[in-house]
């Protein structure tokens, strides 16, 4: 079976933003509905300018994207990248899951074996 990957690149970046638990929990977040960065700052302990950060690496990724409401600039969930990395983890996801169906196969013939 061979590993499809969208971009190596992209894909990076995409595992990249999703290691970190606080980039992790806005998209948590932003799966409710699309928020300002003052919105998704409020839940968090952390200043304005790191939810920045943390936000940028995420657009970065393709994981979200700004949108423009009159004065207010919400960020919502792009579902292109994270489609991306559900694919990319789906065809693991297949290979094992094959795997471990051949392998209940065999442990049920040699289980019949010995009745």
């Amino acid at each position: 079976m061979e590993i499809q990957s969208p971009s190596p690149d992209r894909l990076s970046e995409a595992f990249f933003a999703l290691a970190d638990p606080t980039r992790r929990a806005i998209l948590v977040r932003l799966a409710a509905g699309e928020a300002t960065v003052s919105e998704l700052v409020a839940p968090f302990a952390l200043s304005q300018p790191t939810i920045s950060k943390h936000l940028k690496v995420l657009e970065n990724a393709g994981l979200i994207e700004q949108g423009r409401d009159a004065q207010r600039r919400p960020r919502r969930l792009s579902a292109t990248a994270l489609g991306d990395v559900a694919d990319w983890v789906g065809d693991f996801r297949k290979q094992w899951m094959g795997r471990l169906d051949r392998l209940e196969t065999h442990l049920g013939a040699m289980k019949a074996k010995e009745t």
